[in-house]
């Protein structure tokens, strides 16, 4: 799979993620750790990646756009350490890596996992 770390995302995730075979990045190896959201969410589609943030205005954007790519996964996390994040996004791409490369959006918490399709309507 392939995966695009927004700024809230610690690189650590992004390099396990390398370790375990994904082409993987963060927003920070390609210079664009301050461009807009769009800019993000466009350069996650045009590669065909997910996008891995904590940032609830990406599913905003989606959802206004009626876009049924990148798939976007946010987490809500209270413990957002990598170890953490990295277990749950483990979880996720076990149990809904088929979904993941049709178009969802993941939110995650400690407590739940909740993947919409997308397109919103």
């Amino acid at each position: 799979m392939k995966f695009l770390g927004d700024m809230g995302i610690s690189t650590k995730v992004i390099d396990q993620l390398k370790l375990d075979g994904h082409d993987s990045i963060h927003v920070a190896e390609i210079d664009m750790a301050t461009a807009p959201d769009s800019v993000i969410l466009k350069k996650a589609r045009s590669e065909n990646r997910i996008l891995l943030t904590h940032d609830f205005d990406f599913g905003d954007i989606l959802a206004a756009g009626g876009d049924i790519l990148p798939s976007v996964i946010i987490f809500r996390l209270n413990n957002m350490r990598p170890e953490n994040v990295y277990y749950f996004l483990k979880r996720i791409i076990i149990s809904h890596g088929q979904l993941l490369t049709k178009g969802v959006i993941v939110s995650v918490n400690e407590t739940r996992i909740r993947v919409r399709k997308l397109p919103i309507s």
